[in-house]
């Protein structure tokens, strides 16, 4: 049997269609089908099943797959113990985060961080989805909630307000009842359930998962939000309703595996996220 195969059925069920496991892996989908048919021989058993539009594992492709991803984990960790031998402050770090902070935060201080280690590339990968630390997905993951299992390495970065706005001009002129929201698949986040709890019978005229989108939205006209406060505040076009705090507090945790932290690379962009998390604290906390 050939263990790599083994990499292919993983990420197969994990992105569900041959096309998004071919992408992520770098190959053709006929690629994925070919090496997914050869484990399945060499094991003499289907592995995985196409169930509305998405391969799913069999019962025993799921016991397979539960200890492929021990074993993807085990060679993740080979590789971080030998990134970590290096003294050098060079190479690729991966970060994932939500696209706001990307885009209006973390991507305007780059410069900074390339300047401090020329030989540093870095990775942003914007995604709510908790990309697995573990698996060498993400070296860094910034994220809206303290993660409860695993053993990683979690520091807290900033507290983040969010308060609800308006444009700032008299025109256009938004109807008290109209608002902007998040998409469904951020139903449960706190700052969803504050808007239930202000809407009434408002509707909402406008739903996107792009806090930036939503800002351009309200100074629009289209209707009010709810936003973090780091990201509406600087904005002219907009103003804060409902008196001068934020109307509910989100934590922002910086997770990373242990064996990732040795590697100086890591190690030197987790130090200078902190950093700069540290000297832009009030700006987060909408204060």
């Amino acid at each position: 049997m050939n263990w790599d195969d083994l990499r292919f059925i993983v990420t197969l069920e994990r992105e569900g269609t041959m096309a998004m496991a071919g992408r992520r892996l770098g190959v053709d989908q006929t690629t994925v089908a070919r090496r997914l048919r050869a484990l399945e021989g060499n094991l003499g058993a289907p592995l995985l099943e196409r169930n509305d539009g998405r391969w799913r594992p069999t019962p025993f492709g799921q016991r397979v797959l539960e200890r492929a991803a021990r074993i993807e984990e085990d060679v993740a960790g080979v590789l971080r113990l030998a990134d970590a031998d290096s003294t050098q402050v060079s190479g690729l770090v991966r970060i994932t985060t939500v696209s706001a902070i990307i885009s209006e935060w973390l991507q305007p201080r780059l410069p900074d961080l390339y300047q401090r280690y020329p030989d540093l590339c870095v990775d942003l990968i914007a995604s709510n989805d908790n990309l697995n630390v573990a698996r060498r997905e993400a070296d860094i993951a910034i994220r809206l909630a303290r993660p409860k299992t695993g053993g990683f390495l979690i520091r807290k970065l900033a507290d983040v307000g969010f308060a609800c706005y308006g444009p700032a001009r008299s025109r256009p002129q938004v109807r008290p009842g109209d608002w902007v929201a998040y998409n469904e698949e951020l139903a449960h986040t706190p700052e969803m359930h504050h808007l239930q709890y202000v809407l009434g019978d408002g509707r909402i005229r406008l739903r996107s998962s792009n806090p930036p989108i939503l800002a351009r939205a309200i100074a629009d006209g289209i209707g009010h939000g709810v936003l973090p406060c780091f990201i509406a505040d600087p904005d002219p076009a907009l103003i804060r309703l409902f008196g001068p705090e934020p109307v509910l507090n989100r934590e922002l945790w910086m997770v990373i595996h242990p064996d990732a932290r040795a590697q100086p690379r890591v190690a030197s962009t987790a130090d200078w996220l902190v950093e700069h998390f540290r000297a832009d604290a009030a700006r987060f906390a909408g204060s």
